[in-house]
């Protein structure tokens, strides 16, 4: 992967949609690299409306429901060790993808999160995400928890 992008729910479709073009006129394509999305959505609303979808230039997506949220609270969805393990999985399964685009809402917390995440387990330096913004403390640590449980099966 050679880069990893966070944005919020309206960055993310406007990005999918500069790969778009009318049909016979492959010229009018804004970008063209291949991308995988990781969608975060919220439960409260039951998602955004809309979900993105594998195409010509999309290589994967997984759609994830939680809430921004760092403890148990009534009516709200706790980000789990279970999405935490998909996150690992579809990373792994998407290193030769060109972009990671991860959003959520507003893509400030549970996205930054699991962008630092990534660009972490992809051996990159993480520390902008964490100096431009506050990841979401909870959702980090279990990627970090996760991964590190897990690391011997999937670096082996």
């Amino acid at each position: 992967m050679k880069r990893v992008l966070v944005k919020s729910v309206y960055d993310a479709f406007d990005y999918v949609m500069s790969h778009y073009y009318p049909f016979g006129l492959e010229e009018f394509a804004e970008r063209t690299d291949s991308y995988a999305v990781i969608s975060i959505q919220d439960t409260h609303t039951k998602g955004f409306g809309f979900e993105f979808r594998e195409n010509l230039f999309c290589d994967g997506v997984l759609t994830l429901y939680f809430d921004d949220i760092i403890r148990e609270v009534e009516g709200a969805q706790l980000f789990t060790a279970k999405q935490a393990d998909a996150v690992i999985d579809f990373i792994c399964s998407h290193k030769k993808t060109e972009t990671l685009l991860v959003h959520c809402y507003g893509g400030e917390s549970r996205s930054r999160a699991v962008g630092a995440f990534a660009v972490k387990m992809l051996g990159g330096d993480n520390s902008r995400y964490f100096e431009s913004g506050r990841p979401n403390e909870y959702v980090y640590n279990l990627l970090e928890e996760r991964y590190a449980s897990r690391k011997e099966k999937i670096d082996g």
